[in-house]
């Protein structure tokens, strides 16, 4: 192709695959202009015109509207400055989308009615701010006013869930269930009542010296019994159980009897309720965490123990 030919618009459409009504819309804004005309008044085009339409078309695709392309091809804008300013804008368009999509899946699948879909919708649009008082409120609901509240400084960071600045569809669908949980009354209740009982072993423990959560002893007692398929009600659970019991019973300073046995299942119970551990695994999939074991299975088995050794 020599430099000096000049070409008519029909020609720049075989080359750049255009069409002429667009090259013509390009050269009536000034985007692409003529180099000369011909003696019939036609427009007239030098190679440059070839490389130049590529450009503005990988510049449309990219998004970019007319006004700010012109600038761009008359150096007017300086394209670095411009593709930056045009990311960010497309990074909060994602973010918009990503939200939309997630609570019309979140819709879609859990048979949402009207209330329902605009309460996802509103939680999943929450700024940080707002998200951080959300849960804020919360946890001032289920560990406030209770002492000693050093001890439940690390409950609280652990049961805080942080949403990334661009998170994935699942992480936002996770942070819209964990906040309409973190709303929800009952739920509420159920965990202030696991703080209350906490807080209580932890008053004692402080006074006689750091002890364990008893939660933690009955999973490292009854866990391996669980796996080794041991029955809950023969007898090869009995020192199991006895150990489950002696702990708690240090913790709380009373007697190891059939009151504590049932005061320890009925604390087990709170625990597993279901709707914690769905939190938790909720909570691992906003910050990104490994998702939490499911203790369900070793708490039942350790209620089902001390019931059946509890006279009634």
């Amino acid at each position: 192709m020599d430099g000096d030919t000049l070409y008519s618009i029909g020609e720049l459409a075989r080359r750049t695959g255009l069409t002429v009504k667009t090259i013509r819309f390009y050269s009536d804004r000034g985007i692409v202009a003529p180099t000369d005309r011909s003696p019939a008044g036609y427009r007239l085009y030098s190679i440059d015109a070839v490389a130049r339409l590529d450009f503005v078309r990988t510049l449309r695709e990219l998004g970019l509207d007319l006004p700010t392309i012109r600038k761009v091809m008359d150096r007017e804008l300086w394209l670095p400055e411009v593709a930056a300013a045009h990311a960010e804008a497309l990074a909060v368009q994602i973010r918009v989308l990503s939200l939309r999509r997630a609570v019309l899946k979140a819709v879609a699948e859990r048979g949402s009615t009207p209330e329902e879909t605009e309460l996802m919708h509103r939680l999943a649009r929450l700024s940080e701010d707002e998200r951080r008082r959300l849960i804020g409120d919360f946890l001032d609901a289920v560990f406030g006013g209770l002492d000693p509240a050093p001890a439940f400084a690390g409950v609280m960071r652990s049961m805080t869930p942080e949403l990334p600045d661009n998170p994935e569809a699942e992480q936002v669908q996770a942070w819209v269930e964990l906040a309409e949980m973190a709303l929800d009354p009952g739920f509420r209740a159920v965990v202030r009542r696991m703080s209350e009982d906490l807080a209580a072993e932890q008053t004692r423990s402080d006074l006689t010296g750091p002890r364990r959560d008893i939660t933690a002893t009955v999973r490292d007692q009854a866990g391996p019994a669980l796996t080794a398929g041991i029955d809950p009600a023969s007898p090869q659970a009995d020192p199991i159980v006895a150990k489950c019991t002696a702990h708690y019973a240090h913790l709380l300073g009373r007697p190891d009897d059939d009151e504590l046995r049932r005061r320890l299942a009925t604390r087990l119970e709170s625990v597993n309720d279901p709707r914690r551990e769905r939190y938790l695994q909720l909570l691992a999939v906003v910050n990104g965490w490994p998702a939490p074991e499911s203790l369900a299975p070793v708490f039942d088995w350790s209620v089902q123990a001390l019931r059946v050794r509890t006279r009634q």
